[in-house]
C-alpha cells in the first residue's frame, strides 16, 4: 500500500519546520573528533537510532495513538458548553510530554527537542489544522516526537507510520549535517543510509510494539555521549546549527 502524500510531507527534509537547523549532535561530535569520516558517521547514525532514535519513535507512536484515539471526541468535547474534554486532553499529553522530559536527560537536549516540536507544530497547523493540534498548541513547546505523532494522526497515519518517519529523521538529520559539516560524498553518505534501512525498519517496529501501552513503560534506551555533546554545543561561540 502506497504511504499516502500528507505523511511523506511530514518525512521531508524541505517541511519548513525548522528541521535543516538540527543536526542531532552531529556537529559537537564532529568538533570533538568524534565523527571524521564516512565509518565514524555510520557507526554515530547506528548508535543514535539504537538510542535517541528508538525513544523518538516509541514516543511518536504513543502520541499518535493517543491522537487517534481522541481525534474525534476532542471536537466533539469541545462544541459542548462547559465540556472538560479539552482540559482532559492536556493532562493526557502532559503525562507524554513528562515521559518525554524523563528520557532526555540534557538540558540542552530538551530545549532542541522543543524547540522543533514548535517549529513542527506552526506548520502542521498551517497544513492541516484540527482541534488535536490544537490542544498540544496550548503548551508552549511541546516535544517534536508528540507533535509528530499527532500529526501522523490527523493526517490518517498510524502508530507504525508515526514510528518510522520518527526513526528514518533519527539518521537523516545528521547524515545531512555530516554532508555540510564534513564535506563528505552525499553519493557515499546516502549509500549509508540505505545500508541503515534494515535498521530503521526494525526500530521503527519495535518502537510501534510500545504505541498502545502504559507511556511510563516506553523505551528510555540512554545515550550519555549525547547528552554531553549537547551540553558541550549549547556552551561553543561558534555553531552551525542550533543542535
Amino acid at each position: 500500500m502506497a504511504l499516502p502524500a500528507s505523511l511523506l510531507l511530514l518525512a521531508d527534509s524541505r517541511l519548513p519546520a525548522g528541521g535543516h537547523a538540527h543536526s542531532g549532535g552531529l556537529e559537537p561530535a564532529a568538533e570533538a573528533g568524534a565523527v571524521t569520516d564516512l565509518p565514524t558517521l555510520t557507526a554515530f547514525l547506528r548508535g543514535r537510532l539504537a538510542t535517541t532514535g528508538l525513544v523518538a519513535a516509541a514516543l511518536s507512536a504513543s502520541a499518535c495513538a493517543h491522537a487517534a484515539r481522541t481525534v474525534d471526541g476532542t471536537a466533539r468535547t469541545r462544541g459542548k458548553a462547559g465540556g472538560d474534554g479539552g482540559l482532559r486532553e492536556h493532562e493526557a499529553w502532559s503525562v507524554l510530554d513528562a515521559e518525554a522530559d524523563a528520557r532526555m536527560p540534557s538540558p540542552a537536549g530538551r530545549g532542541a527537542s522543543r524547540g522543533q516540536g514548535r517549529s513542527l507544530l506552526r506548520a502542521v497547523r498551517a497544513m492541516s489544522p484540527h482541534p488535536v493540534l490544537d490542544v498540544l498548541a496550548a503548551f508552549s513547546a511541546p516535544h517534536h516526537p508528540l507533535v509528530l505523532g499527532a500529526a501522523v494522526a490527523v493526517t490518517g497515519g498510524s502508530p507504525a507510520d508515526a514510528a518510522s518517519i520518527g526513526a528514518y529523521g533519527a539518521v537523516t538529520g545528521p547524515a545531512s549535517a555530516a554532508v555540510r559539516l564534513l564535506g563528505l560524498d552525499p553519493l557515499a553518505v546516502h549509500r549509508a543510509l540505505a545500508d541503515l534501512a534494515p535498521q530503521v525498519d526494525a526500530v521503527a517496529a519495535e518502537a510501534a510494539g510500545h504505541a498502545r501501552g502504559d507511556p511510563r513503560e516506553l523505551p528510555a534506551a540512554s545515550a550519555p555521549a549525547l547528552d554531553i555533546f549537547a551540553e558541550l554545543h549549547l556552551q561553543a561561540d561558534l555553531r552551525l546549527f542550533e543542535s
